[in-house]
């Protein structure tokens, strides 16, 4: 028989008197049993007649405007998974307050003061950054209903958000990276490396494997970048020496380079809580960094961002830094204008370069010396 993945059913278990142990699956929106297994002819006709019971319970409403956008072609292959993943979940959380909602009403201008003031109820008990999710979530299905005709207008456009964080300026000092070395457990110092010499996201080193890299360079397709059957552009990696000697010396006891202790792959969470305890334990939770007055926390992702400085550092261009990081020039050139003044680096390369151009050198000569008196012009003797 063939078994078929099926979303929303889920199976419940028992343990029958002869010894074997039986599934029965339900619907979990509607609560129904459907009979048989997944796949069979019972099975995917009760599946259907609760999907139909669904939509028309829900016919007219926000909860059906949901489910159409969440199972259309745009959703499920122009959004990336993890993009996908976050929407449904968002979505969902706004079920309980408006899903029963009328479409109709979504045209209504009013409408837009009934999400704000949801999204400052969600602020006060999950967080703002989650409340901004929420109502961009909702903005973005608003948008495909009225490309699609079932809206005339995304009442939710352009609205103002209330989480606001601006890591631009924040990246790792040498001083930082060495208290961090000197701590941490093997694996996040293998990360740490990975994604100092490569600029890369850590879902993307979380997912590098092995075959990516040749032993002279690392090739890969940024998972950020991926939108459906769309692939990203391929990012080439030529691999300093000291990565080279990390990855030569790893034992590869998995397709994926960082593996937990056990060899398994890292789920983000787990990679970021031991991220968060090695940062801690380094005392990194709370730095001051040159030119500012507040304190901040070390992230994994300013790694990237400090890649781009000391790549420019080396003398590399914004071109050539962009075709290792992945950025778009644009965008390396906004990093370059706010990580740089967190460095003296090129300040120091620069004023080298000052005093060892031949085009400088009469600059370079140039001394005081004790100043003239004036002369007084001399009177004739009589």
């Amino acid at each position: 028989m063939v078994r078929a993945r099926i979303e929303g059913v889920f199976p419940t278990y028992k343990n029958l008197k002869d010894g074997t142990r039986r599934a029965y699956w339900y619907h979990r929106a509607t609560g129904k049993r459907l009979r048989g297994e997944p796949g069979s002819a019972d099975f995917i006709a009760d599946y259907a007649a609760a999907e139909k019971l669904i939509r028309d319970r829900h016919a007219g409403t926000l909860n059906s405007l949901i489910r159409d956008y969440t199972t259309s072609i745009e959703f499920e292959q122009k959004l990336a998974a993890s993009t996908q993943a976050e929407y449904k979940r968002m979505l969902t959380k706004s079920e309980a307050e408006f899903g029963t909602m009328p479409i109709a009403a979504l045209d209504d201008a009013r409408v837009r003061k009934d999400l704000l003031e949801w999204r400052e109820k969600v602020a006060r008990s999950s967080g703002q950054r989650e409340a901004d999710n929420r109502l961009s979530a909702i903005s973005a299905m608003l948008t495909w209903g009225v490309d699609r005709g079932t809206i005339t207008t995304n009442h939710l456009k352009g609205f103002k958000r209330l989480y606001h964080v601006d890591r631009s300026e924040i990246i790792w000092l040498p001083e930082h990276i060495a208290a961090f070395m000197s701590v941490a457990s093997l694996e996040m110092q293998q990360a740490l490396i990975l994604g100092l010499h490569t600029g890369q996201r850590e879902g993307d080193i979380l997912r590098m494997p092995w075959s990516a890299y040749d032993g002279a360079s690392i090739s890969l397709r940024q998972g950020k970048r991926r939108r459906g059957t769309t692939l990203a552009p391929l990012v080439h990696i030529p691999c300093t020496a000291a990565l080279r000697r990390m990855l030569d010396g790893m034992e590869r006891i998995s397709p994926l380079i960082l593996t937990t202790k056990t060899g398994q792959s890292f789920k983000s969470r787990y990679f970021g809580r031991l991220w968060e305890e090695a940062t801690k334990k380094a005392g990194l939770e709370s730095v001051t960094l040159p030119g500012s007055d507040e304190a901040v926390d070390l992230h994994f992702h300013d790694l990237r961002g400090t890649a781009v400085t000391l790549l420019s550092e080396a003398g590399c261009t914004p071109q050539q830094i962009a075709t290792i990081t992945g950025h778009s020039l644009k965008t390396v050139h906004r990093i370059l204008e706010r990580y740089l003044a967190r460095t003296r680096g090129l300040a120091e390369q620069a004023m080298m370069n000052f005093e060892n151009s031949p085009r400088t050198k009469f600059a370079n000569q140039l001394q005081t010396s004790p100043s003239r008196p004036k002369s007084k012009k001399g009177k004739g003797v009589a």
